[in-house]
């Protein structure tokens, strides 16, 4: 892009003025561009930054400034947080690469490499549990970027973003990276509120321009209107031809028949006769069109591994002998710590003879090793096509030329519902290598049914709004009231985003308020009767017209409606002697007595609304703090504050979702007699997850002291959950036994394919329900007594072992 003189002579004093910066991009192998530019000079100066831009934007390149700054200044730290443990472990090795293994740490709860280095990737949670612990390696940060932000709106998760911002030191600057949202301001004046000076970046520019097409049987169609009016975002003419022909319904209309629809898999192209196109077609048609590597998002795990079985036995081979050769190699370095048996349960040949054909699946239910492989394969353009779930759209750096979505719907647990604007987004924006491609290109297949303007309309929105799941937990509420006091807690909460969009959403209805006071001030004029009280009089009438709809209503009883009759006749005798009953304009005022009886029920209506937003996030400690001094974790300072027991000093080390009920089984010594694969199968039972469909089934449990303490164990859940209600708080799913046999074999030292076989989960779920435990059972060994604790700690290893050991992270 060639610059006027004007421009060129700004960018030179710009240049002078920073020359950090102007020395940071000479080292690049690319130009910046604006905002990337704009969001590193406000790092230069001083400031924070969020930055909100497309997947592939380009957005942390100022996070490396960021890095680059703190490596300049000596001795400055700064922590780089991922909300996954797999891109934590892919930044932690791009920055070994520039940076050295000796300046780079990685904490993930189960690794801990380098800790004290000057620049440490870590997971959200590590960060928020430091800052708890007022952890000496908070010495000297200067910087913590915030990848992947928009995390906070995840409704498991999101607190932790919103915690680590609220109580990062105020010296240090918070490097925000997000997904284009469409309330980005508001996040960035919430960021300014309570982090001092930051810069809002926004850009929903792509750095390499996104084709969108519709695949139809083994043709494919430009969505847009390719002939001049293409900016409009008109949709293609040829499209709407096809699905009027095609007759069918609306996405939409058909997700809402759930997943037994009578058409369920079945999708017809219009005039296609036997359906689209199958998958090792589509391959070969995005080969033919030069427009691999690709990925193709698939909703299901089953459905991409299907994929690649499909494509297989179509004989596809996609790479040459020199590419194969590579692969095998990389696989075979990668993968030879894993034990032969463990790699025929995994279907280690099978896999590896699509990877060396140049195809794989990626989802959650592969085993880590297996999934880090496939990325490292496709970064150096080595896999040609990849079968993914979304998980692949969060952060990991997989880059395409093409991106293929088999359908616009997805199942969300209870039904198949249409894909957001925000997710389409994240998906395609997969598409469009920078430096590489001069465009990307997305393809939706044709499903029957399509609705080409609401396909339009999906991909032509580039934002979703970032809104907040911010809630006290216990084990916030003891941290928080132990540092700062029950009073300057209550403040701190005030502070989330949570309490900030609450009260810019009370800050509308206020105004509204204001507005509706003013008209019914001015109806009161209007209705006002010389005569009388004429809204008195308004009353009378209301409650008549009440009684005679109550009459008309039903089929009352005799002596009902005697007694509906005599009231009928004392209010209308008494209306008849009001004094505004003889008023010549007394219609008139009652037209406008009525608007200010609506309009009043409507203020009314927003007054509660307004009343029940106003601190609700403090509302919310509040009851907890009274379930925890219930509970003796926290009692009364004698001055109407309250300190942390003995009891809160524990729970303070106990983060997840069952931060309450682990604390109170260890104080009660439930689990004092477990021995080693018990407190293993204990700590699944708590940290499990059930499906809906395992609610309410018995399961077989491990012999022995499991049985007594699992009891135990739920008897005070069943009693937690009680008080909670009493407390007017939501209470929890009841503790799952459905893995806990399963981890006491693995803990005793079973086999991984037995173990499997009983679960019937996939590699990929064992491990993170392995890691899950794991992080518990450390947790126990640091707060339990010493008998107790040591046996976590030989959990800890009886868990950590074959592919739990050496599967990196989820």
């Amino acid at each position: 892009m060639s610059l006027s003189p004007a421009e060129r002579y700004a960018l030179s004093r710009q240049q002078r003025r920073q020359p950090r910066l102007q020395e940071f991009a000479a080292g690049l192998s690319f130009d910046l561009d604006p905002f990337q530019r704009a969001a590193c000079a406000a790092l230069d100066e001083g400031r924070s930054v969020l930055v909100a831009a497309p997947t592939g934007a380009g957005k942390t390149v100022v996070a490396e400034y960021a890095v680059y700054l703190a490596m300049q200044a000596g001795d400055e730290k700064v922590f780089y947080t991922t909300p996954i443990k797999a891109l934590s472990n892919q930044k932690y090795q791009e920055f070994v690469e520039t940076w050295g293994a000796e300046n780079v740490g990685l904490l993930t709860g189960d690794t801990n490499i380098n800790s004290g280095a000057r620049i440490v990737v870590m997971t959200t949670e590590v960060l928020r549990n430091m800052l708890y612990a007022d952890s000496p390696l908070l010495g000297r940060l200067a910087f913590v970027v915030m990848d992947e932000v928009h995390y906070l709106a995840d409704r498991f998760r999101g607190a932790v973003w919103e915690e680590v911002i609220i109580h990062l030191p105020e010296a240090v600057r918070l490097v925000s990276l997000s997904a284009t949202v469409s309330n980005a301001e508001e996040f960035g004046d919430w960021l300014q509120a309570v982090r001092g000076e930051t810069d809002v970046i926004v850009s929903e520019q792509r750095p390499v321009p996104l084709e969108q097409h519709v695949l139809v049987g083994t043709k494919l169609v430009d969505l847009f209107d390719s002939s001049g009016q293409a900016a409009t975002h008109r949709v293609n003419p040829e499209l709407q031809r096809l699905a009027r022909a095609s007759g069918g319904r609306s996405i939409q209309g058909r997700s809402q028949r759930g997943r037994r629809g009578s058409d369920r898999g079945r999708f017809h192209g219009p005039g296609q006769g036997g359906g689209r196109a199958d998958r090792s077609d589509v391959v070969e048609l995005l080969r033919g069109k030069h427009l691999l590597p690709a990925i193709v998002f698939i909703f299901s795990r089953a459905g991409c591994d299907q994929a690649v079985r499909q494509v297989l036995r179509s004989g596809i081979r996609l790479t040459d002998a020199a590419e194969r050769d590579e692969i095998r190699a990389i696989v075979e370095e990668r993968a030879r710590m894993l034990r032969d048996d463990d790699l025929a349960v995994l279907g280690y040949w099978e896999w590896l003879e699509g990877l060396q054909r140049g195809v794989a699946a990626h989802h959650a239910g592969m085993l880590p090793t297996f999934k880090e492989i496939v990325e490292d394969l496709f970064q150096r353009k080595l896999l040609k096509v990849v079968f993914a779930t979304e998980t692949l759209a969060l952060g990991v750096n997989m880059p395409a030329r093409s991106v293929v979505l088999e359908k616009l719907e997805k199942f969300n647990g209870e039904a198949r519902v249409p894909i957001t604007p925000g997710e389409y987004t994240q998906l395609t924006g997969r598409a469009g290598r920078r430096g590489i491609d001069v465009e990307g290109h997305s393809v939706i297949q044709w499903m029957d049914g399509l609705d080409p303007e609401a396909v339009a309309s999906l991909a032509s929105r580039r934002s979703y709004p970032l809104n907040s799941s911010f809630s006290p937990t216990y084990n916030m509420a003891v941290n928080l009231v132990d540092q700062f006091g029950r009073e300057r807690t209550r403040q701190i909460l005030e502070l989330s985003f949570a309490q900030f969009q609450a009260d810019r959403a009370v800050v509308d209805l206020a105004r509204t308020l204001r507005k509706q006071e003013e008209s019914m001030a001015g109806y009161e004029q209007a209705m006002r009767c010389h005569l009388g009280d004429f809204g008195e009089y308004a009353a009378m009438r209301r409650r008549i017209g009440e009684l005679e709809r109550q009459q008309a209503k039903g089929n009352p009883t005799h002596a009902q409606r005697e007694r509906m009759q005599r009231e009928l006749a004392a209010e209308r005798k008494r209306m008849r002697a009001h004094p505004c009953h003889g008023c010549a304009e007394r219609e008139q005022h009652a037209r406008w007595a009525e608007r200010w009886w609506r309009l009043k029920k409507e203020h009314d209506d927003l007054s509660r609304q307004i009343r029940t937003r106003t601190g609700q996030v403090a509302k919310r400690f509040d009851r907890v703090a009274e379930v925890l001094e219930e509970l003796g974790y926290l009692e009364s300072d004698g001055q109407g504050g309250l300190v942390s027991t003995a009891a809160g000093r524990t729970l303070k080390r106990i983060y997840g979702e069952r931060d309450l009920l682990v604390a109170e089984a260890l104080r009660r010594g439930y689990w004092d007699r477990l021995d080693v694969p018990s407190l293993a199968a204990m700590a699944a039972a708590l940290v499990y997850e059930p499906r809906r469909d395992e609610r309410g089934l018995q399961f077989r449990l491990p012999r022995g002291a499991f049985r007594e303490a699992f009891d135990r164990t739920t008897d005070a859940w069943s009693e937690l959950d009680d008080v909670e209600r009493d407390h007017r708080l939501p209470g929890s799913e009841q503790p799952s036994p459905a893995l806990a046999s399963a981890m006491h074999a693995w803990a005793r030292g079973v086999g991984l394919g037995v173990v499997l076989a009983d679960t019937e989960l996939a590699a990929g779920d064992f491990v993170r329900l392995a890691k899950q435990v794991v992080d518990l059972l450390d947790q126990v060994s640091i707060v339990a007594d010493a008998e107790l604790g040591a046996t976590a700690r030989a959990a800890i290893d009886a868990v950590r072992r074959g592919v739990v050991a050496y599967g990196a992270a989820a």
